[in-house]
């Protein structure tokens, strides 16, 4: 029996640094919530880094969705990774450019993984300071 993907870490921030000698990632600037004064918003740039394991051997399909709590969460990333086996840790950057928020709310994030749910998260997105 195939195993379910686990979660390890999961991030929402400005950027990540892959060290070329060693392939460490340096997360840059972890963020829970966004505030603004006037929307709609546009996000200029944001990662969602995510750390698995137990993926078995071979290629796999991440999805993470998102949208307004109580609407219908959209695809926002769709891509493929491969997996050289269940014992090894997987570090996947997912870069967003430009993400809109139409107004301040509660903003769900879903992630699956070969449409397994592994997390369901928010981003709170408010109207001050």
């Amino acid at each position: 029996m195939k195993s379910k993907p686990q979660l390890l870490c999961w991030l929402t921030c400005d950027g990540v640094h892959l060290d070329p000698a060693t392939g460490k990632p340096t997360i840059l600037g972890v963020f829970s919530n966004i505030n603004s004064l006037r929307f709609p918003i546009s996000h200029p740039h944001l990662v969602w880094f995510l750390s698995l394991t137990d993926c078995a051997t071979g290629e796999h399909k991440l999805k993470i969705s998102f949208g307004l709590e109580g609407s219908a969460a959209k695809p926002v990333i769709e891509r493929t990774f491969e997996s050289p086996g269940p014992t090894q840790q997987i570090n996947l950057i997912n870069e967003v450019r430009g993400l809109t928020f139409p107004m301040p709310g509660t903003y769900a994030i879903v992630v699956e993984v070969d449409d397994e749910l592994l997390v369901t998260t928010d981003l709170i997105v408010g109207g001050g300071q």
